[in-house]
């Protein structure tokens, strides 16, 4: 599947439109959240882009790069990443993060930031371990009170919107190497880890109260062990016990 599928740049209205829609598909957004069409083509005309996944003519997922300036340089922050769920877990998502680092890079820009959910292992793994971002800042409640895992279980209980923010450093020697399928292994001891669930939808859907809990500890985890100075640059994937692995530099 993923060998048929094409990035480009969304350039039509039309495309545009498409990605909104696929944002409605994808991320069970209230209509105020989405971000419409007009917001992606001032994102394009202030010299951001959004890039899509083609398969033929049909738009199968996007990836949006808004224009920024941190650390005294230009960067790109990473909106939304989403694609179709018949067509995840065939490396388009993967696809369309390494193709908004070649033209990131052609632009002359060498970081991009973006938030994920710390307490969804898959989305971890890819930042860290198929991408090398790293993490070394956590927020609260950053975009407000989150339906979005409603939406998913069915269940209606709303959680804290807690953020972890990948930095993707893009010519650090990890990202250098993973850009290029080489293998790469730390190998040295973390100084801690942060273990989070497995199927996080599920206790939200079986016990919305232990998922609240969970979350509050992740969170107090992740403060202590930053307020240390320390990093975060790894994932681990296992059954029992997934963790986020974290380092002195």
């Amino acid at each position: 599947m993923a060998q048929n599928v094409v990035i480009r740049e969304c350039m039509t209205l039309e495309e545009l439109a498409e990605c909104v829609q696929l944002q409605r598909e994808v991320f069970a957004l209230p209509e105020v959240e989405l971000s419409p069409v007009r917001h992606l083509i001032v994102t394009k005309n202030a010299g951001g882009f959004t890039l899509g996944a083609f398969d033929g003519e049909r738009l199968v997922g996007f990836v949006l790069s808004v224009p920024a300036f941190m650390w005294g340089e230009r960067a790109f922050y990473s909106h939304m990443t989403g694609v179709r769920a018949e067509y995840q877990s065939h490396g388009i998502g993967a696809k369309l993060k390494w193709a908004q680092r070649t033209r990131a890079l052609a632009e002359g820009v060498k970081f991009i930031k973006w938030t994920f959910e710390p307490v969804k292992p898959r989305n971890a793994y890819f930042n860290f371990e198929k991408l090398g971002a790293i993490a070394r800042e956590y927020q609260e409640n950053f975009y407000g009170t989150d339906y979005t895992t409603t939406a998913q279980t069915g269940r209606k209980f709303g959680l804290a919107s807690d953020r972890l923010f990948a930095e993707w450093h893009l010519e650090s020697d990890k990202v250098r190497r993973l850009a290029k399928n080489d293998n790469w292994k730390d190998e040295r001891e973390p100084a801690t880890e942060i273990r989070i669930m497995n199927d996080w939808l599920g206790l939200v859907e079986d016990d919305p109260e232990a998922a609240l809990a969970e979350q509050l500890r992740v969170r107090s985890e992740f403060r202590t062990a930053f307020a240390r100075g320390l990093i975060t640059r790894g994932f681990r994937r296992d059954d029992a016990a997934p963790a986020f692995l974290l380092y002195t530099d």
